[in-house]
């Protein structure tokens, strides 16, 4: 198996309606995902950058989020619209999208 300069998880966990903390899910992940992937294909970065969805990565009122390893960068509110941005900016040059990013702790 490759190892990939990017391996992204964008969190796909899906809570019943109503739930108090929301879900990435009703926030669009799958959209997001989507965009994602063909994002990947479209630049064919296909050995630089590895797309997979994940149950809960936590920080569920900030969705859809996901997190770039190995840096460990977290961002958050991610739209399909911010695709070409993050491909742009992190993965083709290495900058994060500091507007996307969330704060760890």
């Amino acid at each position: 198996m490759p190892a990939y300069p990017y391996h992204v998880f964008v969190c796909a966990n899906r809570r019943p309606p109503g739930h108090p903390k929301g879900s990435c899910a009703e926030r669009g992940c799958n959209d997001l995902l989507m965009a994602l992937t063909e994002a990947v294909d479209t630049n064919e970065l296909w050995e630089a950058v590895k797309v997979n969805s994940t149950n809960c990565l936590g920080p569920c009122d900030n969705g859809p989020s996901i997190v770039v390893y190995p840096e460990g960068i977290w961002y958050g509110g991610v739209k399909p619209a911010d695709v070409p941005e993050l491909v742009a900016s992190h993965f083709l040059t290495g900058v994060p999208v500091e507007r996307l990013r969330l704060q760890t702790r």
